[in-house]
């Protein structure tokens, strides 16, 4: 087991681009305060909508390495140096949206099960030994098969852990307050006109969208927010930006929110009415 010193993150995304796109701006942020930062992301998005033209030809296992390639980019444009695919490349494929028959794959994500999975993920954790873990909740932020598993998987290797060695002190789910992202779509509304975008998404196509007093925990990354958007524009065959704001596959603009909200779930919450650090009351010798 390496002992890791200092603070330590562990982030569990389900595809290529989930990272940026939720916790771009934290990462950035803890990575540039020297923490280390840990990515395991459960599938390379094989089955993802591709949006540049020129890219349409990219299928299958062919999208997976070339997804495998954005993510390395918008890592290193946020610093962070340490990326997992769980249980090795390819170990796990893209489930696609719910209710297709990709769900039903042998050797899609959706179909694993979860204490194998996690025991590839309990790995990472006795190894990296993190004092924070961030995840979906239970619905995955939005019901994308993959969402949900790597919400399981994460949730169920932390168990596992602490059964074995290490307890994560603290595990947190990405969540957005909806006056925050109300507020955000009635400012890009007025936004608009001035981007290549046509439509504005809704509220709801939001994923993690909660009522203000389920937030626990409040990261303000606009130190990061440039560092943000371009590992956001790394991930091209997914994500068009224009800031403030970015489309996916959809053509719905949304806004890019480098103000970045956690739900804290297990663990003790720092002092404060509000955490602003994922690390508070952790002790460095944790």
């Amino acid at each position: 087991m390496t002992e890791q010193p200092g603070r330590r993150l562990l982030l569990v995304h389900a595809h290529p681009d989930d990272e940026s796109i939720n916790n771009g701006a934290t990462m950035a942020r803890y990575a540039a305060e020297g923490a280390h930062v840990t990515l395991v992301t459960c599938t390379l998005g094989e089955r993802g909508e591709v949006i540049p033209p020129e890219l349409a030809h990219l299928t299958g296992a062919a999208l997976g390495q070339h997804r495998r390639n954005e993510l390395a980019a918008a890592m290193s444009l946020l610093g962070v140096r340490d990326v997992r695919l769980l249980g090795g490349a390819g170990r796990y494929s893209d489930s696609g949206m719910m209710g297709l028959p990709d769900n039903d794959d042998p050797a899609c994500f959706w179909q694993a099960d979860v204490d194998e999975a996690a025991a590839h993920l309990v790995e990472v954790i006795h190894e990296v030994r993190p004092q924070v873990l961030v995840t979906y909740d239970d619905n995955g932020g939005y019901g994308h098969p993959d969402h949900i598993q790597a919400h399981r998987v994460a949730m169920r290797a932390a168990e596992l852990a602490a059964e074995t060695g290490w307890r994560i002190p603290k595990v947190y789910w990405n969540r957005v307050p909806r006056p925050v992202v109300e507020e955000a779509f009635a400012r890009l509304r007025e936004e608009l006109p001035g981007t290549p975008f046509t439509k504005a998404a809704a509220v709801d196509d939001v994923p993690g969208v909660v009522p203000e007093e389920r937030i626990t925990t409040v990261i303000d990354g606009t130190a990061h927010a440039a560092a943000k958007a371009a590992a956001m524009r790394a991930h091209a065959t997914q994500i068009t930006v224009a800031e403030p704001c970015f489309v996916l596959s959809n053509e719905l603009a949304q806004p890019i929110l480098t103000t970045e909200y956690y739900e804290l779930v297990r663990g003790e919450r720092g002092t404060g009415e509000r955490e602003t650090d994922l690390f508070a009351g952790i002790g460095e010798a944790s």
